[in-house]
């Protein structure tokens, strides 16, 4: 990247909003501006999981401040992530919507595993170079992360539903701390990440990192008490629990180190920590200075492998897992993509895909959904497009935002059958396109074979929401099963606001 280059990452926590700024000096970032406010979203869902009005509200104003400070920013410097409570939150969207305009950029809400990974890679970029085995724990609001790594590469990836400002509204609503209250948290804790013993066992890791919220929170808490620094131990643990015990409530407590926005969530916090340390038998924990923000900086310089590439591996794991016919979803892809490659005209040049950037990620998710079309029939061959919709809707897959697993979702789905069923703004144009061209794809790849595509010429009209595929003198003769099934498309989307006819050239 660039010398001088200025970027920038936004980190919507549950517990706090980060912004980090910085430029690119000698290849490395350095920060120059750090923003963090306690916006608490984590306390803000309702028993129907919806975010309430004052909880985004606060993150409303938030992003206003952020947003202004990013005016002047381009697309390709500033990337923003949400966590747990947005990936909860049924009523996200509300929220998503006016954030993204008061923000200035978009905010991807991203699945647990890619928070994990992009943990992973903001905490070891800022490590020595070594082939260490590394457990990274991250401890947030709503969510934690639990990492394994060899260098920079992340190997197990997990995130599990229990944070330091969820445990402190259910374990200590009133700010009280009893010995009661820390038994019954670290139980629950325990109980939610009990299944993570099989995966961190104590001979799978080397040295145990924690990084960001509660184990910053604890490090800097012992370290000003007298503990050795940037290290946080059993020993330590027990010692913070027992000046929580003689405070009796969060309001009393008064600790060096101790930041007035971290008392309240303390004591979840440190329940949770407890959990770990016991649970995957850690005797000592390294401070790490990385995290979750890190991790989309050192995404934007590109330090990492291609997210093309931890897309696509997401793809063919997807694929693999669900026994996907791989020879066939080759097949329909590459009819997709030169379907698609019409109607892009001369925006898309298939032996130079770089020169237009946006009509080359279109052709790339059209291969995606093409490949993974059919993995709903690991489950049934009836209503198959449901079952790999779902699939998708519901898979963790590293390097896709939530929003982009939903789109390849609805591809999937659209993929064939009614096209009313389907919940999209069919004013997107380009959506409508890939759909198209999935669909006439999977129409031509009927027989499993390699269809006989030459002289098929698709088209939009012009100044009209239509298309026009067009077919050689004697092909509809010489093929009439696939043409009969054109046909019956040309139906299909006559429910729609769009229109196909078909016809010789």
């Amino acid at each position: 990247m660039q010398e001088g280059t200025r970027l920038a990452a936004v980190d919507l926590g549950s517990n706090s909003f980060r912004l980090e700024i910085g430029r690119i000096e000698h290849g490395q970032f350095f920060r120059t501006e750090y923003l963090k406010e306690t916006v608490r979203q984590g306390n803000g869902l309702d028993v129907n999981r919806n975010l309430t009005l004052d909880a985004m509200q606060r993150g409303w104003d938030c992003m206003a401040r952020f947003g202004e400070r990013l005016a002047g920013f381009n697309v390709a410097e500033v990337r923003a992530v949400a966590t747990q409570t947005l990936r909860e939150a049924h009523n996200r969207d509300e929220f998503l919507l006016p954030a993204n305009k008061l923000l200035g950029f978009q905010i991807d809400v991203i699945s647990g595993r890619e928070e994990a990974r992009l943990i992973y890679q903001g905490v070891a970029q800022t490590l020595p170079h070594g082939n260490e085995r590394r457990l990274v724990i991250d401890i947030g609001g709503r969510s934690t992360e639990l990492i394994l790594g060899q260098g920079v590469e992340p190997t197990q990836m997990e995130s599990y539903r229990v944070g330091s400002v969820a445990w402190s509204s259910r374990y200590f609503p009133d700010n009280h701390f009893t010995p009661r209250a820390f038994e019954m948290a670290e139980i629950a804790a325990k109980a939610v990440l009990d299944e993570a013993l099989a995966i961190y066992r104590r001979d799978a890791w080397d040295v145990a990192y924690g990084s960001a919220g509660t184990v910053n929170a604890v490090a800097d808490v012992l370290a000003a008490a007298g503990w050795p620094t940037s290290h946080v131990s059993r020993a330590g643990l027990d010692w913070l629990q027992e000046k929580l015990l003689s405070a009796q409530s969060a309001d009393r407590l008064r600790l060096a180190g101790m930041r007035d926005d971290r008392r309240a969530i303390i004591g979840g916090g440190l329940s949770i920590l407890r959990a770990v340390f016991d649970l995957l038998q850690i005797d000592q924990m390294e401070q790490a200075s990385g995290g979750l923000r890190h991790g989309l900086l050192f995404d934007l310089m590109g330090v990492r492998q291609d997210e093309t590439d931890v897309r696509a591996r997401s793809v063919q794991r997807l694929a693999a897992k669900f026994g996907s016919n791989t020879a066939h979803g080759l097949r329909v892809g590459q009819v997709a993509k030169n379907l698609l490659a019409q109607l892009q005209g001369n925006s898309f040049d298939a032996l130079n895909p770089a020169a237009n950037p946006a009509a080359e990620r279109l052709q790339r998710k059209l291969e995606w959904a093409a490949k993974l079309h059919d993995i709903g029939s690991h489950i049934s061959h009836t209503d198959y497009h449901k079952h790999g919709a779902y699939i998708l809707d519901n898979a963790d897959a590293m390097g896709f935002t939530l929003p982009e697993l939903h789109r390849l979702s609805l591809l999937v789905l659209g993929h064939r059958g009614k096209l009313r069923k389907l919940e999209v703004d069919f004013a997107d144009a380009q959506f409508v396109q890939q759909l198209l061209c999935l669909r006439l794809a999977v129409i031509l790849c009927h027989a499993r074979r390699d269809p006989d595509v030459a002289g098929l010429t698709l088209e939009r009209v012009r100044k009209a929401n239509a298309f026009h595929l067009a077919w050689r003198v004697g092909w509809a003769q010489a093929f009439p099963q696939s043409a009969h099934l054109l046909r019956e498309e040309v139906l299909a989307w006559q429910k729609t606001p769009w229109s196909l006819t078909l016809g010789e050239s």
